[in-house]
């Protein structure tokens, strides 16, 4: 069975954490078939991405015993994030898509960060996010001393990341790591496709807006506002453009692309 399913409705790639009984934990295993759809995803048609897990856990961080070597040879855990980690991790930060998480239990550990790099977070309020790694005598990883100060603020991240206490979906939208609560998985999973194929539907655009929004962490103002310049260029020349500025003049709705 592969630890990871994908399957396209209309423009959206739906990708699950696909082993439910240990809640989707990450082990070697499901490493490789992740890296293999998000490699599908990028060279799909698809519009945007929707991530959940199967049955109750949305990803409850590394399968601690999967990960042990099977050759017997000790390897630091630095060694293993960049080898299998960092590259899936950065292939969904630059994907050309927009990127919608529905978190429908756990999002532990590694999970969080995953959930976390979503543009779009929902959660079911039965969900809950845990900086677990200090539990186990680990720091965070994945990504997640990048994010969580940016979303949550540095005192907020500190705490969550030290104490490691789980945070409550509801909890976690009102400190902005969650932009919709669901009241049931049901209604996630409803309420996340939806987003995801309102975000599929939108212009080309949406895609620079993403590139945009993450390389604001990295550049000054002035090499900012310069990559809005870039962007512009691009979206200004796009079909979508000519359509949507059509459709303002002519009232009625526009019919994009992603042209």
């Amino acid at each position: 069975m592969p630890r990871m399913t994908l399957a396209f409705e209309d423009d959206v790639a739906v990708l699950k954490f696909n082993h439910p009984e240990v809640m989707n934990a990450v082990g070697r295993e499901m490493l490789v078939d992740l890296a293999g759809c998000v490699a599908d995803i990028r060279a799909s048609k698809a519009r945007c991405l929707l991530l959940t897990g199967e049955g109750r856990g949305f990803c409850a961080g590394a399968n601690l015993q999967d990960d042990a070597p099977t050759d017997g040879k000790k390897r630091s855990s630095g060694s293993g994030l960049r080898a299998s980690y960092h590259p899936i991790l950065l292939s969904l930060k630059d994907l050309p898509m927009p990127m919608v998480s529905a978190v429908n239990g756990a999002a532990a550990g590694v999970g969080m960060s995953f959930a976390l790099m979503a543009d779009i977070v929902c959660a079911s309020k039965n969900a809950f996010f845990l900086q677990a790694f200090a539990r186990i005598g680990l720091v965070p990883d994945g990504g997640s001393t990048f994010i969580l100060p940016r979303l949550a603020g540095w005192g907020r991240a500190v705490e969550l990341s030290m104490l490691a206490e789980r945070l409550p979906a509801e909890t976690a939208h009102q400190w902005g790591l969650v932009n919709r609560v669901y009241e049931d998985t049901t209604a996630l999973m409803s309420g996340a496709m939806e987003l995801a194929q309102r975000l599929a539907k939108g212009p080309k655009s949406i895609a620079l807006i993403r590139k945009l929004y993450w390389q604001t962490w990295n550049n000054s103002y002035e090499q900012q506002i310069e990559l809005e310049a870039q962007m512009q260029d691009i979206a200004g020349s796009s079909k979508d453009f000519v359509e949507g500025v059509s459709a303002f003049l002519e009232k009625r709705d526009a019919r994009f692309t992603g042209g």
